[in-house]
């Protein structure tokens, strides 16, 4: 059994469990045990920042490859997490903190995913990461409608 099969079939207790281990294996640049967090559908998708929709295992995995070998360190950091589970699935909205060094010095910013994950028979999986830019500096929330319309 492949590497990253042994490790998938220790993973998936909980939607939390699998978004532990996704944000470690970015944080480690470890591609088996990222994708180890994906599941087995041909459908999974992946969007980055600005980029276009990632279809399948082997592109996601070929998209994360991409931004491990990029030069200089990235770190991500899941800031915030809003959390909608049910029986067979989960969406996780995640205020992620993204430093990059770059070699004009650190970068961060912010960006704002949404993970999706499901109950299959290896237990939970990632089957949709989409991620948008959010801003530079401060991050603003709005909890509440306005009471007032006008």
């Amino acid at each position: 059994m492949p590497k990253a099969r042994q490790h998938a079939a220790t993973l998936g207790g909980s939607p939390d469990e699998v978004e532990a281990a996704f944000y470690e294996a970015l944080q480690s640049a470890d591609i088996e045990k990222l994708m180890a967090c994906w599941a087995d559908e041909d459908d999974i998708v992946c969007i980055h920042p600005g980029g276009p929709r990632v279809v399948g295992a082997g592109a996601i995995r070929a998209a994360f490859d991409a931004i491990f070998g990029h030069e200089g360190s990235i770190h991500v950091q899941p800031e915030a997490i809003r959390r909608i589970d049910s029986v067979a699935s989960a969406v996780h909205s995640v205020l992620e903190r993204i430093d990059v060094m770059t070699s004009e010095g650190p970068v961060h910013a912010f960006v704002l995913a949404t993970n999706v994950y499901h109950h299959t028979p290896r237990g939970w999986r990632l089957v949709a990461h989409h991620a948008s830019p959010g801003t530079q500096d401060e991050v603003q929330e709005i909890n509440q409608a306005p009471q007032v319309l006008h």
